[in-house]
């Protein structure tokens, strides 16, 4: 948790609260690590983190929006940002895809 709210806060992301949320709750049985949070303007922002040693494609943004439509009936809220962490190689349609529909991508490292 703690390597997590580094890297936020590395990219000036300051959170009140943050929360991690077991992928089973979903569903899913994917090697994501997702975290939910409140900003400091009181805005929720959910957080993917992917580490993962193969390239992330498209199909695999399309699991990410999935996932994301999952946690926001099982948390009853809508969150208005939304970033994916990720430390592997990334497909430039998926990045484009993921930016128009609002997310912000960070590469870290692994």
């Amino acid at each position: 948790m703690k390597k997590i709210v580094d890297i936020l806060n590395s990219y000036n992301i300051t959170l009140l609260r943050l929360e991690e949320v077991s992928m089973t709750l979903l569903g899913s049985r994917k090697k994501i690590r997702l975290f939910c949070g409140l900003t400091q303007k009181k805005y929720y922002i959910c957080i993917f983190f992917v580490g993962q040693k193969s390239r992330f494609l498209r199909k695999n943004a399309n699991e990410l929006l999935e996932l994301q439509e999952k946690l926001e009936k099982l948390k009853n809220r809508r969150y208005k940002k939304r970033v994916l962490l990720i430390s592997s190689p990334l497909c430039s349609k998926a990045k484009s895809f993921l930016s128009s529909e609002g997310w912000k991508i960070y590469e870290v490292e692994a």
